[in-house]
C-alpha cells in the first residue's frame, strides 16, 4: 500500500448530482454515483460493504469480485486503488515490472520502490495489465497512486514534463476501458491534468491549506474524494462544495468518520 506523497514543503458533501464517476467524452460511459455525501476509503483487512457511503475506494488485488458485485448490487460505485509510480514486491505481478525502472525506495512504506515514468513506453503493459484487472473485476473508476515521482527523490531526474505525460497514459488506460479515473494529490499538476481526469483524490489538503489547489475540478463539476488523517473533523467540515470529505486512521482500515450532512 501507497498512501504518501512524499511532498516537496509537506506532504475533499459533493452534490447529489455530481458526476463521480462519468467517464469523459469518447469513452465508454460508467454509470453515475448514487446521491450520497460521503465515501469509504479501505485499504487494508476485509471490505466493511456495511459501510453507509456512495462510492468505495478499495484494494485492486485484495478485494475480491464478489464484493465489487455485492457493493454494486447495494447501488455503490467502487474504485480500484493501485499502485501506479511505485512497485510493491509483495504484489502478485511484481515480476512482470522491468528491473531497469525500479528506483529508490519511498520513505516509511517498506517493499516498494519508485517507477522510472520517464519510460511509460515500458511501463505501459505491466500497467495495461492492472487496468484489466480492474475492469475484468467490475469496477467503475480507478485510483492511481504515487503519481508526483518527479517531485520525490525518486533515484530517477524526473522532469514534471515527464510526469504529465505518464499520468494522461494513466487516464487513456482507464478511459480506453470504460473506467473513469482520479488523480491522487499531484497538486501542482491540476490545471494540467483536470481535462484528462474525472475526480480527484486528496490527503490532507486541510491540514496543508491546498484545498484551494484542486477548485479547477469543482469548477468543472467533477467531485474531490478528500481524506484527512490527523485534524479533527471540526478542522475540515462542513468541507468545500464539491468536496467529499472523510477522516480515517493512516492504515486505512475499515473505521471512517464523515462529515456530518448539512442541515436541511
Amino acid at each position: 500500500m501507497a498512501l504518501v506523497r512524499a511532498r516537496r514543503a509537506a506532504i475533499v458533501a459533493v452534490v447529489a448530482a455530481c458526476a463521480l464517476l462519468a467517464a469523459c467524452a469518447g469513452a465508454t460511459a460508467a454509470p453515475e454515483p448514487a446521491a450520497t455525501g460521503t465515501w469509504q476509503y479501505q485499504l487494508q483487512g476485509t471490505v466493511d460493504t456495511s459501510v453507509e457511503a456512495g462510492t468505495f475506494d478499495v484494494d485492486l488485488f485484495d478485494t475480491p469480485a464478489a464484493t465489487v458485485a455485492e457493493l454494486k448490487a447495494k447501488g455503490r460505485k467502487v474504485v480500484c486503488y493501485l499502485n501506479a509510480g511505485a512497485g510493491e514486491d509483495w504484489r502478485p505481478d511484481f515480476a512482470a515490472i522491468p528491473q531497469d525502472v525500479l528506483g529508490s525506495p519511498l520513505d516509511d512504506w517498506p517493499g516498494e520502490r519508485w517507477l522510472d515514468v520517464s519510460k511509460a513506453a515500458e511501463l505501459r503493459p505491466f500497467l495495461a495489465a492492472r487496468f484489466d484487472l480492474c475492469r475484468q473485476k467490475g469496477f467503475d473508476g480507478v485510483e492511481p497512486d504515487n503519481v508526483d515521482g518527479y517531485a520525490n527523490d525518486s533515484g530517477f531526474d524526473l522532469t514534471p514534463a515527464d510526469q504529465l505525460a505518464y499520468n494522461r497514459m494513466l487516464a487513456d488506460l482507464a478511459h480506453e476501458r470504460g473506467l473513469t479515473v482520479g488523480l491522487k494529490n499531484d497538486l501542482d499538476q491540476v490545471d494540467d491534468l483536470v481535462d484528462h481526469f474525472d475526480f480527484a483524490v486528496n490527503e490532507q489538503c486541510a491540514q496543508y491549506k491546498e484545498c484551494d489547489t484542486l477548485q479547477p475540478f469543482v469548477d468543472q463539476g467533477k467531485p474531490v474524494l478528500h481524506v484527512e488523517y490527523s485534524l479533527p473533523l471540526s478542522a475540515f467540515c462542513p468541507p468545500p462544495p464539491g468536496f467529499l470529505s472523510i477522516k480515517k486512521a493512516l492504515r486505512l482500515t475499515a473505521e471512517v468518520q464523515a462529515c456530518p450532512a448539512a442541515a436541511a
